[in-house]
């Protein structure tokens, strides 16, 4: 079904691979001998990222996007930051969308107060506007601004538009305030995986299903970490872009950076539907294209998945985990039991039916991965003339964006829905991150949604609460309603396949998005609300710095959704100082309050007070040599925490800022999860270290003195960084290091945050 490739591959006129160890075969198909370095610029990828890149340099590039969107849980966030850095107007189109906060449910006023904010923001510096439940931020951006060609940054992790021909990247705040201060975005030149397809899709077969196997085959290895995915293959054209999309939605599961598809007639057929068949242009790599790794795909291969709890990889054919039910069932249980902790239960074994089909409490089909058009067809017509029953089983469909909404309904899709007993609500994403649906206690649901990490779907172990996820298509969601929420595959129906045409209708969008590009109004006063804060001052690093550990995570991988928790707590996001009091809340509820007690001990020390814990810590400090003159005005105390491998998922940046204001100093890690969280890191002043030892050198409440940063950092001397657990008196030696940071990067931190380093004047040189 899916195979990795060893090493690189050459692709041979878009059909044929090559082994890069296989020279001898390459020169007899192109009658040239190898040339890798001309080869890699052969790629699709490689041409969007030269036609963008600002620096003369491709090793090292520096990006300008074409367009930007953000939702209302980040666009606050961002619009402060610019401003406090003196941003004037947009000088990019930016897309404001309203699709995760949209309920304006929990918190009282704030919710909409951010949406104003957010129309007024539009109106004064010449943004777009899209309010509440009108549609979800990707389907937004895929029918009106994705093309063949362009760059498109999101505050969204999600942000992916490759099948539409444009190389798309989710990045936390930081990285679209770059933009709006007419910055770039600066990375090292990705690695270029092909995913290579090969046949068609069975008619059972949805994009979720395909999007499953390739996480499945790459997430744990990190074959595509931080790596562009291009697809391409003559599989592409067996797929309607439609489809492409909720394939391509899902890369992000992989880790990888962005990802770009091969475009054809369908493509542009979608773009003319669209309007803007002006968009299209053909996209395909060269004659002969190197790809750092290979993914090969054979599409009639690929069954129905199901991914169980508790990430999009710990993927199996549904027929897989019915053929070893009880024993999958048994290791999930107990996943959930070392996720819980003890604060709740939650059990799986139990769902079981007499006649062994897994009973599933709840079904979701939503957002930018299942809401399309055809996914939400694909389960009308399974359910057409059904019911999904009278018991503890209900679905709820959530289809993307106001005119898919108004063309389903005009085709009668949505009342067969409805008429099995399906609920329809408006375009949100909260069922993807615990704002909206989540299911009872012990209860399991189905969704065709993006994540499934411990307790996204909005459920508190510590108040005794613990429910989870399974990702699943929408054909096999629908299959499943269909039969009173037994899991079942949609493999065991036959009404697949028969999808009317989509008539696109933007009426809707005229009548409600405020578009403001080229017409800002700076004149005019943004509305605030009394959750919207302004980020709190930070301090330039001083030249030694002493870290206390407050928190110490050692599972495999630390999510954005445990280091901040999404649901409700995003109602917060506007007020940086009341979101940090839910820091880590689900993993170390005791978190808050030691980084606190970190943050009295730096705030005592400014003002020339050294508290007696401190002041013992310092007596040890001047014994090591070299350390005998330091003065506590030279070191600034703050918080670190340690985790292996923090920050997959969201690209959230209060996953790092919310450490930031609680005076966070450095995260220490065996490896980032994701480019996006280390960014956030550096972006909001803290040192992304790794720590050489193993983790048994720190536990919590250890302080880390670290000597001579701020030089360290200026000289950019960061590979063997000595720094010094102080405990029993003692100071114990250690080594940490960065990974390569940039110049920029580098002087971000030195200044304290992103905001400083543009007051400072540093972006200007």
């Amino acid at each position: 079904m899916v195979k990795l490739h060893e090493g690189g591959v050459y692709l041979i006129r878009g059909q044929e691979l090559v082994s890069e160890k296989e020279t001898g075969r390459l020169e007899q198909l192109t009658g040239k001998p190898a040339d890798k370095s001309e080869a890699k610029k052969g790629t699709i990828a490689y041409g969007i990222m030269k036609a963008h890149n600002s620096n003369t340099d491709m090793e090292n590039l520096k990006i300008r996007f074409d367009a930007m969107a953000s939702h209302d849980i980040t666009y606050v966030g961002i619009i402060q930051t610019a401003r406090a850095s003196g941003m004037e107007k947009f000088p990019l189109p930016y897309v404001l969308t309203c699709c995760h906060n949209s309920l304006c449910a929990v918190g009282g006023t704030i919710n909409d107060d951010d949406h104003l904010f957010g129309l007024s923001a539009a109106k004064k510096y010449g943004g777009i506007f899209v309010p509440p439940h009108i549609a979800v931020i990707h389907q937004y951006m895929r029918e009106n601004f994705a093309g063949c060609g362009k760059m498109i940054l999101g505050s969204d992790s999600h942000t992916r538009y490759g099948a539409l021909g444009t190389m798309a990247i989710g990045e936390g705040g930081g990285e679209l305030s770059k933009q709006l201060l007419r910055q770039t975005y600066d990375v090292a030149y990705p690695g270029v995986v092909a995913i290579y397809l090969t046949g068609k899709p069975a008619p059972f077969v949805g994009p979720q299903d395909v999007a499953l196997a390739i996480i499945r085959a790459v997430f744990k290895n990190g074959y595509v970490k931080n790596k562009v995915m291009e697809f391409v293959g003559p599989g592409v054209s067996s797929m309607t872009t439609d489809y492409r999309n909720g394939v391509d939605v899902m890369t992000t599961e992989t880790t990888c950076l962005s990802s770009i598809w091969r475009t054809d007639e369908d493509t542009k057929a979608f773009l003319t539907k669209h309007g803007r068949g002006d968009e299209y242009k053909e996209l395909n790599p060269a004659e002969v294209a190197y790809y750092d790794g290979c993914v090969e795909v054979d599409l009639s291969s690929v069954r129905p998945m199901i991914a169980l709890p508790f990430h999009p990889s710990n993927a199996y054919e549904i027929s897989e985990l019915y053929d070893n039910l009880e024993d999958i069932l048994h290791e999930t249980e107990i996943a959930a039991e070392k996720i819980a902790e003890g604060r709740a239960h939650f059990t799986l074994l139990d769902k079981i039916t007499k006649d062994h089909k897994l009973q599933v409490q709840q079904g979701v089909i939503a957002g930018c991965a299942g809401g399309n058009y055809t996914n939400v067809v694909e389960a009308a017509h399974a359910l057409k003339g059904k019911n999904i029953g009278a018991d503890e089983f209900y679905l709820s469909v959530y289809p993307s964006s106001q005119p898919v909404f108004t063309d389903l309904d005009r085709k009668g899709l949505l009342a067969d829905l409805m008429d099995a007993g399906a609920i329809i609500r408006t375009a949100f994403c909260g069922p993807c991150f615990g704002a909206g649906d989540t299911p009872a206690n012990n209860a399991l649901s189905i969704r065709h949604t993006t994540r499934n990490f411990p307790n996204r779907e909005g459920s508190k172990p510590g108040q005794g609460q613990m429910s989870a996820v399974c990702l699943m298509d929408a054909r096999s969601i629908a299959a499943t309603a269909a039969n009173g929420g037994k899991l079942t595959s949609a493999e065991e129906l036959d009404c697949w396949g028969d999808v009317p045409e989509y008539n696109y209708d933007d009426r809707s969008y005229k009548a409600r998005v405020f578009n403001g590009y080229n017409k800002a109004d700076t004149e005019r006063e943004l509305r605030f609300g009394p959750n919207i804060k302004d980020w709190p001052e930070q301090e330039k690093m001083t030249d030694n710095i002493l870290l206390k550990v407050a928190s110490k995570i050692l599972d495999e991988v630390t999510t954005t959704d445990e280091l901040i928790p999404s649901g409700e707590t995003s109602s917060y996001r506007s007020n940086p100082l009341g979101l940090a009091e839910f820091t880590l809340s689900r993993r170390d509820p005791e978190y808050v309050g030691r980084a606190k007690a970190v943050r009295d001990l730096e705030d005592a020390r400014k003002a020339g007070k050294i508290a007696e814990e401190v002041a013992a810590v310092f007596d040890v400090i001047h014994r090591i040599p070299g350390q005998e003159n330091v003065k506590a005005q030279d070191v600034e105390i703050g918080s670190t925490i340690y985790a292996n491998k923090p920050g997959d998922g969201s690209a959230r940046e209060q996953a790092a800022s919310c450490q930031r204001v609680l005076g966070a100093l450095a995260n220490i890690t065996k490896e980032y999860a994701t480019k996006r969280y280390r960014s956030n890191c550096m972006n909001w002043g803290m040192i992304p270290f790794h720590l050489k030892e193993e983790p048994g050198v720190l536990e919590v409440g250890d302080y880390i003195y670290v000597p001579g940063i701020r030089k360290a950092l200026q000289e950019n001397e960061l590979e063997n960084v000595t720094a010094y657990v102080i405990k029993d008196g003692k100071a114990n030696e250690i080594h940490l290091f960065t990974l390569p940071m940039t110049d920029n990067e580098r002087q971000i931190v030195l200044d304290g945050c992103l905001i400083n380093y543009n007051k400072f004047g540093h972006a200007n040189g």
